[in-house]
């Protein structure tokens, strides 16, 4: 989800929930203790450049309890960000902690922010030797070919 898209959403909300693919939601007392730009600049193992910018909102649980983060409250950071920081519209990147500070990717469905799990991949698999995997794929799935001639009852076997 890009910046520009949680601005459009957060004005039609009541509350803000942060949910976990898992379905664990993060606590309604929960803080956004940081928003910024992340740029990241770096080399892939195939020897390219990469330069990398993502919106950074960074979630803490706090024990204030009475604490509840209103959208339009979060629009305001997120303006200010904009204004102060010069944060512009790219991916957004949550972190949040579990039992370390875990990177997720957000996504809205339609009540609820889903903060989904990221992995690593590597991006110059062409340049570092890793074969592509097989597509796996039942024998019953292959087509035939009309034209064979070796059919069941053609004695060819």
């Amino acid at each position: 989800m890009k910046l520009s898209e949680i601005k459009e959403i957060l004005p039609t909300l009541e509350n803000v929930e942060f949910q976990l693919e898992n379905g664990t939601f993060v606590p309604e007392h929960f803080h956004v203790t940081e928003v910024g730009q992340v740029i990241k600049n770096f080399i892939d193992c195939g020897g390219v450049i990469r330069n990398e910018k993502t919106v950074n909102f960074q979630l803490w649980n706090a024990d204030d309890y009475e604490h509840r983060l209103k959208p339009v409250k979060l629009l305001n950071i997120i303006k200010l960000s904009e204004e102060k920081l010069g944060i512009e519209d790219n991916e957004i990147e949550v972190e949040y902690q579990s039992e370390t500070i875990g990177k997720y990717d957000l996504e809205f469905n339609g009540k609820t922010f889903i903060l989904k799990s990221k992995t690593t991949a590597c991006l110059a698999q062409d340049a570092c030797g890793i074969p592509f995997e097989k597509q796996k794929k039942n024998l019953i799935q292959l087509s035939v070919n009309e034209g064979s001639c070796c059919t069941p009852d053609s004695g060819c076997c």
